[in-house]
């Protein structure tokens, strides 16, 4: 389903797309039975250019980024809280499988993408949504952040900065402003980051404030409006229910905001991130005829010129 624009917010003058999350989910959406013709699976990479070529023709960005990880789990972050993604490292989890099978596919498609102008961003240290948050902060103009990764809600600032996220695999995507954050969570638009310190984000192996969940998580910030308001109340408060709880686990607070926050100051270099409008070399267009991914490239291609909407 090509996502419609939705007349609350302009187009986005700058598209930023988390590359390492948005693979994955191509990964598990798109079969295993697209492959390179010696039958070696190339679906994520498949699925990820047709998605972009997708959102390309249809959101029609003057600029253009794949944002990478350098580190998917980053020592840092560990440091800090050492449960952050731990159990991904489970043998036989689908985040194993998937880094197993990404091994090949992922390289491959930052080749292409770069091939074709597409600026591939990352920075050591760092993973693909810290890379996110500083470009979104130097753009000029609205910007639509494209991911299947909740941590990026943080970052939505109406009416400039929103999120494209896949509702289902890499076919439909919801667009993601304040109000829909107000709606979908009950806090305010700007809130998601410390609603994800309050009650944990299982996806990243964070466990939250013991005793709080969604709704008193939500709760707390509908009330008080911010996380450094609901720390505050708990402080002076008489240390009982939900504030009580949180007084007890400042320690655990006070680091969770710093693993969850995505900064937006990395260093790093100024880069282009003009559309690019050509044809890539009859190198790169070989390279992924050999690999299977000739048609897909091809859309993609037509895409980012501005010719015909590609047929899906």
């Amino acid at each position: 389903m090509t996502p419609p624009v939705s007349p609350r917010l302009p187009p986005p003058r700058t598209l930023l797309v988390d590359g390492s999350s948005l693979i994955y989910r191509a990964f598990f959406s798109t079969p295993e039975t697209v492959q390179t013709p010696d039958g070696t699976p190339v679906n994520a990479a498949h699925g990820f250019l047709g998605m972009l070529a997708r959102i390309v023709s249809v959101y029609d960005p003057e600029e253009l980024a794949c944002a990478s990880d350098e580190s998917w789990r980053l020592d840092w972050r560990v440091s800090i809280l050492p449960e952050y993604k731990a159990h991904r490292l489970n043998a036989g989890s689908a985040q194993a499988a998937a880094e197993e099978a990404m091994a090949y596919q992922m390289p491959l498609l930052f080749e292409l993408l770069e091939g074709c102008g597409v600026r591939v961003v990352g920075l050591a240290e760092y993973e693909a949504e810290d890379v996110i948050g500083t470009l979104a902060e130097r753009a000029s103009g609205t910007v639509g952040i494209v991911s299947g990764d909740r941590d990026l809600f943080q970052l939505v600032r109406d009416p400039r900065v929103w999120v494209l996220y896949p509702s289902k695999g890499v076919g439909e995507l919801v667009r993601v402003d304040e109000a829909y954050i107000a709606g979908k969570f009950g806090i305010p638009g700007r809130a998601y980051g410390d609603f994800a310190v309050l009650r944990g984000d299982p996806s990243d192996g964070l466990p939250g404030v013991r005793g709080i969940g969604d709704k008193t998580a939500a709760q707390l910030l509908s009330r008080y409006g911010s996380l450094e308001a609901v720390v505050e109340a708990a402080m002076t408060g008489p240390g009982t229910g939900a504030l009580g709880k949180v007084r007890q686990q400042l320690d655990y607070v006070e680091r969770a905001v710093q693993v969850v926050t995505i900064p937006r100051d990395l260093p790093i270099p100024a880069v282009d991130l003009t559309r690019p409008r050509g044809e890539p070399s009859s190198e790169v267009k070989g390279k992924a005829d050999a690999h299977g991914l000739g048609n897909a490239l091809g859309r993609l291609v037509t895409a980012l010129k501005g010719g015909a909407r590609p047929a899906f």
